[in-house]
């Protein structure tokens, strides 16, 4: 009877939602960099780490890449799309340094946590390992999967094979492709990538973002989903491994993903005009003293600390934040379904949107 109970409660509370507010986005996309630090986005490349070679392998190499003595040409050249695009017709903000400020509220700072204080807006103390352990609250793709119209429109691609439980697929009833599942689908493109997952090298054991990405995008061109959500992973692990030059590496080529997925968007009449991109972490991680840039999680300085991007139609183009602010990630499920119209609704509490993004 409690379970029925409660499965009638959520369907209540599904069915009970209102359109809260008209807005020019119909689709939106969501893409997060896992533990990503604020420091590298906002800073570009870290030149003490860069000389390290303990971290840095290819001292010189990497430098001439990624280092410049401005630091507004050295983010632009980890970061071309955040800097060049975003900052121009979009929104950035947790660049500490000029005191914008964004936290996890969840008390426990790494990624299982994180992702479901992204997408349920609950820092839930229960949350709190990254064991493959369905969650039992209700995330913001679910609820928009309930939505007229979203039905079967709601994706999930991830490189890290956690998500399906994160986001219970079981439950939710939304699509989400993680680490090697079979992309069984009649697309060519995406049976090649299949092929591909399954043959190559997987340097951290799951597979390449890269190949998350094009399965994500070439899945976007055949079904064209309303609500898609890619999770690359490389960024946390090149980082845990003490690899700098290979976190740089990896953050440089997904920025460069996000910019080909937001050409092909603006390039496509469903899209263009009427989706608005999200771009985030599920956790920030150390400073460079002691080893700490490697490392997240409660007993970790900084480890709390994210930041977050967009653009799209209803984003008023603000560029990066220099304003005094504090924002927590519990506000992006609420944010998410906003720029769709909808006020998100749970059996559990949510995070109040983030007013300052959707401003106009």
């Amino acid at each position: 009877m409690k379970i029925i109970s409660l499965y009638i409660l959520v369907a209540m509370l599904f069915m009970s939602t209102q359109v809260t507010a008209q807005t020019k986005t119909e689709n939106i996309v969501i893409v997060t960099l896992d533990g990503m630090r604020w420091q590298e986005v906002f800073g570009g490349s870290d030149s003490v780490l860069l000389r390290n070679k303990k971290y840095t392998k290819d001292s010189i190499a990497t430098s001439l890449r990624f280092w410049s003595g401005d630091m507004t040409e050295r983010r632009k050249k980890l970061f071309p799309f955040l800097w060049n695009v975003v900052a121009q017709n979009g929104q950035l903000h947790g660049n500490r340094k000029l005191d914008s400020k964004v936290n996890v509220s969840n008390p426990y700072q790494f990624s299982y946590p994180g992702y479901n204080e992204i997408f349920t807006g609950y820092p839930d103390t229960a949350v709190n390992s990254n064991n493959k352990i369905l969650n039992k609250n209700i995330n913001v793709l679910e609820f928009l999967n309930s939505q007229k119209g979203y039905a079967g429109k709601v994706a999930a691609f991830s490189t890290w094979d956690v998500f399906p439980y994160i986001l219970n697929k079981w439950r939710s009833g939304i699509y989400v492709n993680s680490d090697i599942d079979s992309l069984k689908f009649n697309s060519g493109n995406l049976k090649l990538i299949n092929d591909m997952q399954f043959l190559s090298a997987k340097p951290i054991d799951v597979r390449l973002d890269m190949l998350t990405y094009f399965a994500a995008r070439e899945y976007m061109k055949a079904y064209q989903p309303k609500v898609l959500y890619i999770a690359f992973d490389e960024t946390d692990d090149f980082a845990h491994a003490g690899e700098y030059d290979q976190y740089l590496k990896s953050a440089h080529a997904e920025d460069a993903m996000i910019a080909d997925l937001w050409n092909y968007i603006q390039s496509t009449p469903q899209y263009k005009n009427k989706t608005t991109l999200v771009i985030t972490c599920d956790h920030g991680r150390g400073d460079i003293n002691k080893d700490d840039w490697r490392h997240h999680g409660q007993k970790i300085a900084e480890s709390g600390e994210i930041w977050v991007a967009a653009i799209g139609p209803d984003i008023k183009p603000l560029g990066e934040i220099s304003s005094s602010e504090q924002v927590y990630q519990k506000q992006f499920a609420a944010t998410f379904a906003k720029l769709l119209g909808y006020s998100f609704t749970a059996g559990h509490p949510v995070g109040e949107p983030l007013v300052a993004l959707l401003s106009k």
